[in-house]
């Protein structure tokens, strides 16, 4: 009997030793989520969130309690990062300045985006930006429509600025408004506007005074404390809708959450104080 007893005790320390083995070996959904977000989050994003975005990363981080979230963002004209994507950059998100860039990306689903199921991820409006005219050699206080158009067409020699149409939504919206206003034919005839690549070099261009104004994203002037007569903000429906979307590349739990976080009020609040208008 004791015999027995003391197998039985034995074989009772084993089972409780490998159940205390097993236990210990087995990841938390705590260590999962810090696995998951412990991979690098790469951003593709348009120039014009050089200013923003950076805010929004730590408040993301912040909030999330995610510390050491490796975020790497690569800034440029929304159609050069388009075509960085279709020839396989491996990026998790595209922030467009446009629609239309991520509405290619959805339906073309080329081959090398690294989501398994290509069907899941559809563009989302994140943010609408707001277009200015801007300048460091002449006053732009006190302006409204007409003397906006009348300020554009006077002085044979000024140079104005707007970012390639073809390649940055901000240079289009500004295109668009100037045609509207049957001042961008005269102007273009007169070589007085100036192709930039993107709306970080245009407002360059206007910063430096290389140019006399700028057609600028209001965002970078509220960025850096731009003074009353340095800019005029134009009316949001005299050009058009400078909606802004992006869309998840792969698959990465990080690339969703930091989406959803975008959209959601904590993200929004960022845009707003940003000089954007919010989207709900």
């Amino acid at each position: 009997m004791l015999k027995i007893i003391t197998i039985t005790s034995a074989c009772l320390a084993l089972m409780l030793t490998a159940c205390s083995k097993e236990q210990t070996t087995q990841p938390t959904q705590s260590d999962a989520n810090t696995t998951e977000h412990s991979q690098t989050l790469r951003i593709a994003a348009a120039a014009n969130l050089s200013d923003v975005l950076p805010d929004i990363i730590a408040g993301y981080k912040k909030g999330k309690s995610l510390p050491a979230q490796e975020i790497e963002v690569t800034y440029a004209s929304s159609g050069k990062l388009y075509a960085q994507i279709i020839s396989g950059a491996p990026y998790d998100i595209f922030l467009s300045a446009n629609q239309e860039f991520p509405a290619k990306l959805a339906k073309e689903k080329p081959d090398n985006l690294k989501s398994a199921d290509k069907t899941t991820y559809q563009p989302f409006t994140y943010t609408q930006g707001q277009l200015a005219l801007y300048s460091t050699t002449k006053s732009l206080k006190e302006l409204n429509p007409t003397t906006l158009n009348e300020l554009l067409m006077n002085g044979s020699d000024s140079k104005i600025t707007i970012a390639n149409p073809e390649l940055a939504p901000y240079g289009k919206s500004a295109q668009a408004y100037l045609q509207a206003q049957d001042i961008f034919d005269t102007l273009t005839e007169q070589n007085r506007i100036i192709q930039a690549e993107n709306i970080g070099q245009a407002f360059q261009y206007a910063h430096t005074g290389n140019v006399d104004y700028g057609f600028v994203a209001q965002s970078q002037l509220t960025a850096m404390k731009a003074t009353p007569e340095q800019f005029y903000t134009l009316a949001p429906d005299s050009y058009p809708a400078i909606l802004q979307d992006g869309i998840v590349l792969s698959d990465a739990t990080a690339a969703t959450d930091f989406s959803n976080y975008l959209r959601a009020p904590s993200g929004q609040q960022y845009f707003s104080k940003a000089g954007y208008l919010a989207v709900d």
